[in-house]
Formats: structure tokens, sequence, C-alpha cells
């Protein structure tokens, strides 16, 4: 098995392990994004929210994965947009991580709550909820706006490198375009973070990505384009 045979198989499983954690992160992290979030500690989702935010840095591990495994192969068609890429890739990384310490933060409260030790219930509610909205603002501009700027970029070199199927590629542009407009859709209020309209509207990027991963995995990058495009 050839380097670059390996590489696409490892981007693959970076992209699938993205989408997987990103998923149990979120159906993980309900007990403390809800409205009684203080009683999370007491109802005993301590363990469950903790594991969550484990698999926010997976999630975060792996989106670094797909943008160091990717860039070789892109930079040599444009190095400029290439960069591009690799740099909004790592903000959605940031912002995901960002994310994930105001959850930690909400356990934290909850636990203190659960113990006794806030002598402020109004104070707690107030902290809670400015916690709540900073994990809602990082989790739309990173998994959303920065999303789609860098899908536009990598699916734009993939289309003009010809690694994968052009088909392809152009399907990760227009979905690129879906997620970014679900993310403003959000920031202007128009949608709510976890409802069915704006998760109708940023499935085609995931729909891609495993598109992509599994064609990756199974096909590999293409043969007769890797000559033009050395690593």
């Amino acid at each position: 098995m050839t380097q670059d045979r390996m590489n696409g198989i490892l981007i693959g499983l970076f992209y699938i392990a993205a989408a997987a954690t990103s998923i149990v992160a979120v159906v993980f992290y309900q007990p403390v994004l809800e409205d009684e979030w203080y009683m999370a500690v007491a109802n005993g989702f301590k363990t469950k929210v903790l594991m969550g935010v484990l698999n926010d840095i997976l999630l975060v591990v792996s989106a670094i994965g797909t943008a160091v495994m990717l860039f070789p192969y892109l930079r040599r068609w444009n190095e400029h947009m290439a960069l591009g890429y690799l740099c909004f890739r790592f903000m959605e990384a940031v912002f995901i991580a960002v994310g994930l310490v105001s959850i930690l933060g909400l356990v934290h409260l909850s636990a203190e709550y659960d113990a006794g030790r806030l002598a402020s219930e109004e104070h707690l509610l107030s902290i809670g909820v400015l916690l709540q909205a900073f994990h809602r603002w990082t989790a739309m501009l990173g998994p959303n706006l920065m999303l789609g700027l860098n899908t536009c970029l990598y699916s734009y070199l993939l289309f003009k490198t010809r690694l994968v199927p052009k088909p392809l590629a152009l399907f990760g542009m227009v979905t690129a375009v879906f997620v970014f407009i679900a993310g403003l859709l959000e920031m202007f209020g128009i949608v709510e973070p976890f409802s069915a309209v704006k998760g109708l509207i940023a499935l085609p990027v995931g729909v891609f990505e495993m598109s992509l991963a599994i064609w990756l995995i199974v096909k590999g990058f293409d043969k007769q384009m890797l000559g033009n495009v050395k690593v």
C-alpha cells in the first residue's frame, strides 16, 4: 500500500470520527443546555456531560487531522488558498475548543449548586445563561461559519486538482454555502440553534463529508492526478 493510499484512508477516518464525535457531543451536552442546567450534577448527568466534552476534544483532534493531512495535497495547486483552508479549519477547531470550556464552566457551577456553596441563586442563573449563550455562539461560529468557509476552499481545490471526482468536489462547494447560510440564519435569529430547519439546511455538508470519507477510504486519491500534485 502506497503512502498516498494510506493518507487517503487516514483522512477518511478523520472525517468519520469528526462526524461521530460532533453528534455525540451535542446529545450529551443537553443536560447543561436546558433551562434547569444547574440541576445537571444533582440529577446524575455529570459523567454524561464530561463524556460529551471528551468527544468534543476528539472532534478538535479530528478536525486538525483532516487539515494537516489534506494541506500537502492542496498547496501544490494554490498555496495561498490552501493556507486559507488550513487557517479556517484551525479556527473552526479553536471555536469548538473554546465552546467546550463554557460547558465545563456549566458543570462546575452545577456542582457548586448541588453542594450548596453558592450564596446567590440569581447570580448563578445569570452566569449560567451567559455560558450557555457563549457555547451557542462558538458553535455557530465554528461548525457553521468557519466550516462553510474551509469546506468551500478545500472543495474548490479538490475540484481543480481532480484528486477526487469533480461532481463530488462540486457537491462540497454547494454544501459549504448551505452550512454557512445556516450559521447566518442563526446569527440573525431567523432559525434556532438546534431547530429542525437549521438541521436540514446544514445536513448536506455532513453528507458530503461522509461521501468524501468513504471515497477516500475505498478509492483513494486519483492516481493519475497524484503525479501532478506531489507532496
